[in-house]
């Protein structure tokens, strides 16, 4: 073959393929068309998958936490099926996609063990169930606190009392301890209230003992005692035990905090404050 004979060959390929771009283009901009509607037509049936799911399992009563790890579960699994599919679309092989990720499965699996590690986690915290949505609980490695807004597939949520959201890794609440200030129907408040040593101590615990009865919030079913919790270097402590209903308990706390003040000045009760003792020696 020669000079001529080749350029006349490639005019050929050329003209060739100016001749079937337009075919070529429309059948691409038709599939990507499709495409985006198959899209947009499987985000609601997702949606309404996920609604069909959430309303059955609240029928059956499942547990708000539940519901939401498999809410967010569900919706990862068919946003990845809705994913493949569209690939098989445009003539990916299925097959092809699954031999590359076992082929990669090592470095794959070295990336996300965090999130494998998490939805463990989340398996285990609807298994045990130490804590639920709307309950108020402290982490103890961080010290992170606050109400259980939402448990999803990988992470936590919690809303603390200023109204921050606090985003906490599953794996990090399933290995680490706990506290649940809410599991029970009430809870235990102690304060110390220091008063002078000159003051008469029965009379002072009659004053706060009186706050006590009178408030309606406390459970006088329940633990209700002054008692004399230690002498200190600048007062006598006093401590002061109850028992409120978790949803009375803060501002229980803070009521009584302050009728107590309010007892111990009506009763002539001295809060001191702190003291320190001076001696001065003279050399003679």
């Amino acid at each position: 073959m020669d000079i001529r004979e080749a350029v006349t060959k490639g005019e050929e390929l050329v003209m060739n393929a100016l001749e079937t771009l337009p075919e070529k283009a429309l059948n691409l901009g038709i599939r990507i068309v499709l495409a985006v509607l198959f899209f947009l037509v499987g985000v609601q049936v997702i949606k309404l998958l996920r609604k069909i799911v959430k309303k059955s399992m609240e029928r059956a009563g499942a547990e708000v936490g539940a519901i939401q790890f498999i809410d967010s579960f569900l919706r990862a699994a068919l946003y990845v099926i809705l994913t493949f599919v569209l690939a098989a679309s445009f003539g990916v092989d299925a097959a092809s996609i699954v031999a590359l990720l076992g082929s990669a499965g090592v470095a794959i699996g070295l990336a996300i063990q965090g999130s494998l590690s998490n939805l463990a986690g989340g398996v285990l915290i609807l298994m045990l169930k130490p804590f639920k949505v709307g309950d108020y609980i402290c982490e103890n490695t961080d010290k992170q606190e606050g109400t259980v807004a939402e448990i999803q597939i990988f992470y936590t949520k919690l809303v603390t009392g200023d109204n921050r959201v606090i985003v906490l890794p599953n794996g990090t609440l399933a290995n680490n301890s706990i506290v649940n200030m809410t599991a029970a129907n009430c809870r235990r408040m102690d304060i110390l209230i220091g008063i002078s040593y000159d003051s008469d101590i029965r009379k002072a615990k009659r004053a706060l003992m009186e706050v006590l009865e009178k408030d309606g919030s406390v459970l006088k079913d329940k633990d209700m005692c002054v008692y004399v919790s230690e002498l200190g270097p600048s007062a006598i402590n006093l401590g002061v035990r109850c028992f409120f209903k978790n949803e009375d308990f803060w501002e229980g706390k803070w009521r009584v905090t302050e009728n107590c003040k309010y007892a111990l000045d009506q009763a002539g009760i001295e809060i001191p404050y702190n003291q320190l003792d001076v001696h001065l020696k003279t050399s003679h």
